[in-house]
């Protein structure tokens, strides 16, 4: 009779317990993969965007002139045909122009393709006339 009375207290404490600490352990394992610092592989970047002077070396067209679409992927609205665009050289997409000028001078590359834009991409060499 005692060991009935103690196995019927004892069992459903062991089983409780052994529930809670898989309870604790899906939390744990869940939150390690919400820290940022674990999920991350990629470092950001350290520099800084592109200045004032060589956003307005970036071609500017009109949402029309477009070549790969008319999708912001930015702002992730469509880019009407009258609104004026900002084009990428090297990979042409293109974004509404205040939402590239907002990206670009925090990320110099392409929202799209990460295609970096460097010194060669704004000062394209002249072409010789001859």
């Amino acid at each position: 009779m005692l060991v009935s009375v103690f196995l019927a207290l004892f069992l459903p404490c062991v089983g409780m317990s052994a529930v809670f600490m898989v309870y604790i352990c899906l939390l744990w394992y869940a939150a390690s993969f919400n820290n940022p610092e674990v999920q991350s592989p990629v470092k950001p970047s350290q520099g800084t965007g592109l200045s004032a002077a060589d956003l307005e070396k970036l071609p500017k067209v009109t949402g029309k002139d477009l070549v790969l679409g008319t999708d912001c992927a930015v702002c992730l609205d469509d880019i009407e045909s009258d609104q004026p665009a900002r084009m990428v050289p090297g990979c042409n997409h293109g974004f509404h122009l205040m939402c590239a000028d907002s990206w670009l001078s925090k990320n110099p590359v392409c929202p799209v393709c990460r295609a970096k834009i460097g010194p060669e991409l704004l000062n394209p060499p002249e072409s010789n006339p001859c």
